[in-house]
């Protein structure tokens, strides 16, 4: 496992790191998630990943309570939370709660850390993402929010997840010119048939302001894995019915197609076309980690299987690689 600064932080995290969407509360709980945090950990990775909206808030719940039984130091691992859609809305026949939900005004940010902090068990997490922009509050109110939650020791770094370049710029320059704590990271969605916002939109702004990268969806939410190739699977994520709006998309024919394209290649090298998509995003310098999800200890350990595929990855499999999807990518 090698390590890497995100963006321009001193903060090193690992080339491969591990997420809880979906998985935690759904597939996995405390026991599972205990387990497969220490086989992560064993295998080098100390990035953690997480966000408020998973599973209604007991993803934190589950993740803060298998790493308060494994009794680790806090300087082993990174913890990352998001902050938007929010957790406190309004039930049927009550009173609205504006400030509560798709937001990231003054208050529900406030009010979302010591929330989060609740849930985790933990007197601070080490990033914080916007997880959505929010146009309605002014993007000066949301720095400020983060820089005074930075300087009251409850988050160390604070960053965006699917903005655009020239909303991040924004709120970089906002920050730069107040003296106030920078967005450092970005957590978009990034695989072989989602990459024109990496590779292009914000490419200017890994040299400008630094930019860092903690990818997700690698495998394109399983499509990747070869696994929809014949239909969806029982058991697999596309089958749970809080995950159907991901069918469409995962039962594509000519994505799938591509996929069989991309298995043959995987095999040459000795590797599945998980580990090589997986091995695809890793090579390129501009990610600080790889976010990775498993509902299982032996998918774990396969993605993992990716850093030996790394190597691998000369200019001539590459072209190879873009021939298959980049006609197909977004």
């Amino acid at each position: 496992m090698q390590y890497r600064r995100l963006g321009r932080s001193g903060l090193q995290v690992s080339e491969l790191s591990l997420g809880s969407w979906v998985t935690y509360h759904n597939q996995v709980n405390v026991a599972s998630a205990k387990e497969m945090l220490a086989a992560a950990l064993d295998a080098g990775i100390n990035f953690f990943d997480n966000a408020e909206i998973y599973a209604n808030g007991r993803s934190e719940t589950i993740m803060g309570e298998a790493f308060k039984q494994l009794g680790l130091s806090r300087l082993d691992y990174v913890v990352s939370t998001k902050f938007f859609w929010g957790l406190d809305r309004a039930q049927p026949g009550q009173r609205p709660r504006i400030n509560a939900q798709d937001t990231l005004n003054r208050k529900y940010l406030n009010h979302a850390m010591d929330a989060s902090l609740a849930r985790l068990q933990m007197d601070h997490v080490d990033l914080v993402f916007c997880h959505r922009p929010d146009p309605a509050t002014p993007i000066e109110e949301t720095v400020w929010a983060f820089h005074d939650l930075i300087t009251k020791g409850k988050l160390l770094y604070w960053g965006t997840s699917e903005w655009s370049a020239a909303e991040i710029r924004a709120a970089w320059d906002i920050a730069d010119k107040h003296h106030l704590h920078k967005p450092v990271m970005e957590q978009p969605q990034y695989h072989l048939f989602h990459r024109k916002r990496v590779e292009h939109e914000y490419a200017r702004l890994y040299d400008d302001i630094g930019l860092g990268l903690t990818t997700w969806s690698p495998l394109a939410s399983g499509l990747l894995t070869g696994k929809y190739r014949n239909g969806v699977p029982e058991g697999s994520r596309a089958s749970l019915e809080n995950m159907a709006f991901l069918r469409e998309g995962l039962l594509d024919a000519g994505k799938n197609a591509a996929v069989g394209e991309l298995e043959k290649i995987a095999v040459e090298l000795g590797g599945s076309v998980a580990q090589l998509a997986i091995a695809w995003i890793n090579r390129n310098p501009r990610v600080s980690t790889v976010i990775l999800g498993a509902s299982k200890l032996s998918q774990l350990h396969d993605n993992l299987g990716a850093l030996g595929l790394t190597p691998k990855l000369t200019p001539e499999v590459i072209a190879r690689i873009d021939a298959i999807t980049q006609p197909l990518a977004v």
